[in-house]
């Protein structure tokens, strides 16, 4: 009865939105992969504004039907900028220098802004033919990492040297223009010629670009193990997903029949792809993804999230149904998105697992995005311990309707429920107290007000986390851009000291219910456009430092993604230059993990736009390594969730200074992008582990105190079991043609 009633339920939803030819052929439940293709399939170049392809088709058919030539005209003069977003630049390229030749009889004073804009749009589309000659269809690892420098040099150099003098011109009459400075010192660089020879009027210098501290080079090695696919904006998870000891890598990306991409760690220093092998063939979309063992069987699962911006084009636009994923164990996935409950049609590409009645078992908030066009609640999914789930955000008072665009859980308070905060674009955000059991039901209370954490209104990815090492959970939150404004202007008069535009708010717990704006004095108070983000130990120091992926939509939003490293708790320093992580490429989902089992984390980065041409490949960023300890614990739950969601640790070591307390919280990390469960804590410079106490997430708050644990290891740790196993994963060189430096790690 139950699978007959989620049928008919499904049917009436898919009925709703004319998706009746999914059913069709079947008595029960359709297929995911036939929903989703059938929902590209609709899909039109009309309302769409990221089927770039299919509007270039559009255009010059109507170019073709039109006889009135001044029409034709006009017609013609949206093609050039679907053509870029398509990624067709040399067509691009073409059609603007004819219509450049057609408007020359107009060239009129009254027309002087026309003749601009042609002359911008061929600067900016040779920078990007430019880019694409070199860097997507001869890949490095070099290839658009800022400062631009060894094999990111290009070697066509025809792009560059035609923006160069398009730049040139446009500053000339505009000495003001940020955008087209910036641009300029850019196809200096990927040419060799910066800074030496940028006109120094406009050289932006490049002591702007200096990291605050010198932290070693991190390798990009995404081309070496065939893990930089090309796509565009996606999410990304790194986890081990089918428990064998090495931590493999899952990348979605957003075009309406963009494939999920699932690869697996041989453990060899290679990879292999398994998205057919995993069944994974038809997940398509999605931009973003998160893991969660909501079934408690182990093995994570995964959900895909669709749909996120959609809506800003209209009623329906964004009506995506997400996929749950569940991990048979054995490297498969079978999607239970219809059976679980969990089905809806929304915009959404943020959301976050947690247990937030302590049952044992995980439940979902999904955060989706109401305009004027639609009213879209979020989404609580219960979980009912049998593989479903009921949408209960009504009854604890969480079916909020904004903009949402990260959502993450942890507990604030220190009374061991988790709370909610959610970050909105272009409204205030909002913090919910959980107030535990009420009767016979249960409650949440808004309090963002009180707490003092409503700010920024352009806000994007967030997080809970101790940045500080006190024992209490701060909340960061990104800031982003307006559509509608010069955003590539106002990371560059930031760079260059001008004027401030929206920034990132570092929120510092007062352990009374309250936080403190700490943003100026931890030199946060920088203009990034975050929009991907996530969270780590770089030099396993114990304090948690943050990597943000930037841009805009915009095809003109060419900046370095940027690292910030946390010194000691107190301020934080832009190592994106001295680690090599300044990516110009759009940045999106974020995943800090282990992956070569050495005991420091590597970044994945998902690279790549909104539109259909805006793609490239993701890169991975390899640890050097810093002569500091680490211990690395895979907790399992037991009356707790079997992952260990929300679990509190505490690590007390010994060292020369005396007994030191690191804190931090078993979660996926930031908002956009997924890293592993697995809790790799740096230790610094300490001589021994004194203790490492666990307070597991169930209503008893059960705390697990350890000792006798050494440094350097992998641990297990099984909540009530007497004593922790020592893991031993070997670690894998991914240097080349190097032999492994070790066969193992840990042991008595």
């Amino acid at each position: 009865m139950r699978r007959r009633k989620t049928s008919l339920n499904i049917l009436t939803v898919l009925l709703g939105f004319g998706l009746f030819s999914a059913l069709s052929s079947h008595s029960e439940e359709p297929r995911m992969p036939e929903i989703l293709l059938e929902i590209a399939d609709k899909a039109t170049p009309e309302r769409n504004v990221f089927l770039n392809a299919q509007r270039v088709e559009m255009y010059q058919s109507k170019v073709r039907e039109e006889e009135d030539t001044v029409e034709k005209i006009k017609l013609r003069t949206f093609l050039p900028i679907e053509l870029l977003r398509a990624g067709q630049i040399a067509a691009a390229l073409e059609e603007t220098l004819d219509l450049q030749r057609l408007a020359v009889q107009w060239n009129t004073p009254e027309n002087a802004p026309v003749m601009r804009s042609f002359r911008e749009f061929l600067a900016l589309a040779y920078l990007r033919l430019g880019q694409q000659e070199n860097y997507i269809l001869q890949h490095s690892s070099d290839s658009c990492l800022m400062p631009i420098q060894g094999g990111g040099i290009h070697k066509i150099q025809r792009g560059s040297r035609m923006a160069i003098k398009g730049f040139l011109s446009l500053l000339e009459e505009e000495p003001d223009n940020l955008g087209y400075r910036w641009l300029l010192n850019l196809a200096y660089m990927t040419l060799g010629e910066y800074p030496g020879k940028v006109p120094e009027k406009w050289l932006i210098p490049p002591r702007v670009f200096d990291s605050d501290f010198e932290i070693d080079r991190f390798r990009e090695i995404a081309p070496k193990l065939g893990v930089d696919i090309n796509g565009r904006a996606g999410g990304s998870i790194v986890e081990d997903f089918d428990r064998d000891g090495y931590l493999d890598i899952m990348a979605s990306s957003n075009g309406l029949r963009d494939q999920l991409r699932y690869f697996h760690n041989n453990g060899d220093g290679s990879f292999s792809e398994w998205t057919a092998k995993g069944g994974l063939l038809g997940q398509v979309g999605g931009l973003n993804a998160l893991q969660a063992d909501y079934n408690n069987d182990g093995y994570p699962d995964i959900l895909v999230l669709r749909g996120g911006w959609f809506s800003v084009q209209g009623k329906d636009q964004g009506n995506y149904p997400n996929s749950l994923l569940r991990n048979n164990g054995d490297g498969t996935f079978t999607d239970t998105t219809i059976e679980s409950g969990i089905f809806s049609l929304h915009p959404s590409q943020t959301a976050a697992w947690a247990d937030f009645d302590l049952d044992g078992w995980l439940d979902l908030f999904i955060g989706n995005e109401s305009t004027s066009n639609q009213i879209h609640p979020c989404e609580l999914f219960r979980n009912n311990g049998n593989g479903t789930f009921t949408e209960i955000a009504s009854k604890v008072k969480l079916d909020h309707t904004g903009f949402v665009k990260g959502v993450a859980w942890g507990d604030y308070n220190n009374d061991g429920y988790p709370d909610l905060y959610l970050s909105q674009f272009e409204d205030k955000n909002l913090l919910f107290r959980n107030d535990g059991p009420k009767g016979n039901g249960w409650s949440f209370t808004e309090v963002t007000a009180a707490a003092g954490v409503a700010e920024p209104k352009l806000s994007f990815p967030t997080w809970f986390w101790d940045y500080d090492n006190d024992g209490w959970e701060d909340i960061l939150v990104a800031s982003f851009t307006s559509h509608t404004e010069d955003n590539l202007d106002d990371v560059v008069a930031d760079y260059l000291g001008l004027r401030k535009a929206a920034h990132p708010r570092l929120y510092r717990n007062n352990r009374d219910g309250t936080f403190t704006d700490v943003t100026k004095e931890a030199r946060f108070d920088v203009v990034l456009m975050a929009m991907g983000a996530n969270f780590g130990d770089l030099d396993n120091d114990g304090f948690l430092d943050c990597y943000f992926g930037t841009g805009h939509s915009k095809m003109d939003t060419l900046v370095p993604n940027r690292m910030f490293r946390n010194s000691n708790g107190r301020f934080f320093q832009d190592v994106t230059t001295s680690g090599g992580f300044g990516h110009l490429q759009k940045g999106h989902g974020i995943s800090f993990g282990d992956i070569d089992n050495d005991g420091d984390q590597d970044i994945y980065a998902v690279l790549g736009g909104s539109y259909s041409g805006d793609t490239f490949q993701n890169a991975l960023f390899e640890n050097p390594g810093f002569s500091n300890h680490w211990i690395t614990l895979r907790l399992e739950g037991v009356k707790s969730n079997r992952s260990a969601l929300g679990a509190r640790i505490k690590v007390t070591t010994l060292t020369k200074e005396g007994e030191r307390e690191i804190f931090v919280t078993v979660s996926t990390g930031g908002s956009f992008g997924a890293s592993s469960l697995q809790q790799e804590i740096g230790l610094g410079r300490a001589k021994a582990i004194k203790s490492i106490e666990i307070t597991w997430p169930n209503r008893d708050r059960t705390v697990q105190k350890i000792s006798g644990v050494g440094l350097d290891q992998f641990i297990g740790i099984r909540e009530g079991a007497p004593k922790p196993e020592v893991l031993r994963l070997k670690q894998i060189d991914f240097s080349p043609g190097n032999p492994l430096k070790h066969t193992g790690h840990g042991g008595p």
